[in-house]
């Protein structure tokens, strides 16, 4: 009785963040969207809306490691908040995904990488700048696939602790080909100046949380060693 209490306590509570996650991105989205030129179409408009909010999840999922770091919390191995959190920045990475394809070519979204008939290379994929980045949006996209997968209790238990864990780093591979992909689209599309300091703000708040929480980690680490070695003597 009292374990089923304490399971439905815990659905609840993730219950709640997820509504509260669902209406942050929302709201976001609707704010991101009203700052785009009423000019360009909606396709285009949600594009943007979507890549906005799904970086500033993803950047949010990567700092409440290091901010626990950096507060001297538990920080395990996972989290509910921070599962929550990628879960929706995967979703909204996916949904950004399939509206992005959408936005140029006509819908014909194999063109995205590879050449048009008219356009002959020897080498069919595309290896221009357009091509660059939607490979590497393509690659974070399936990462992202990867860690919803991932973003579970029967994952973590079915593949344990240690290899849960090093598939779960992929994060870090993700985000980096989220901002190559990012910074490819800041001059592909000419981006204004607004978006362009908005994406670099967000990509260096999640550089550096991640560097502070690295440099306070080693310092414990080091300072660890050197008690060992003071109390071995």
């Amino acid at each position: 009785m009292l374990e089923d209490s304490r399971r439905l306590s815990y659905w609840r509570r993730r219950i709640r963040r997820h509504l509260m996650l669902a209406l942050a991105s929302g709201i976001l989205m609707l704010l991101i969207f009203h700052t785009l030129p009423s000019t360009r179409n909606v396709v285009f408009r949600l594009s943007m809306t979507s890549a906005y909010a799904g970086l500033t999840f993803l950047g949010l999922s990567l700092t409440i490691g290091p901010w626990n770091v950096l507060q001297d919390r538990p920080n395990p191995i996972s989290t509910d908040l921070r599962r929550d959190v990628g879960i929706w920045a995967g979703l909204l990475g996916l949904v950004h995904m399939i509206v992005g394809l959408q936005v140029h070519m006509s819908g014909k979204f194999w063109l995205y990488f590879l050449y048009p008939p008219n356009q002959p290379h020897l080498l069919p994929l595309r290896h221009d700048a357009f091509g660059f980045a939607n490979f590497t949006g393509l690659m974070a996209a399936l990462i992202l696939i990867l860690l919803l997968s991932l973003s579970n209790d029967f994952s973590l238990r079915a593949l344990g602790v240690k290899r849960w864990k090093a598939l779960q780093r992929w994060n870090y591979v993700g985000f980096i080909c989220t901002v190559l992909h990012g910074i490819a689209y800041q001059f592909i599309e000419k981006r204004k100046l607004f978006f362009v300091g908005l994406f670099g703000g967000m990509v260096l708040m999640v550089i550096i949380s991640q560097l502070a929480g690295f440099q306070k980690i080693q310092r414990q680490s080091d300072q660890g060693n050197r008690i060992g070695k003071t109390l071995g003597r």
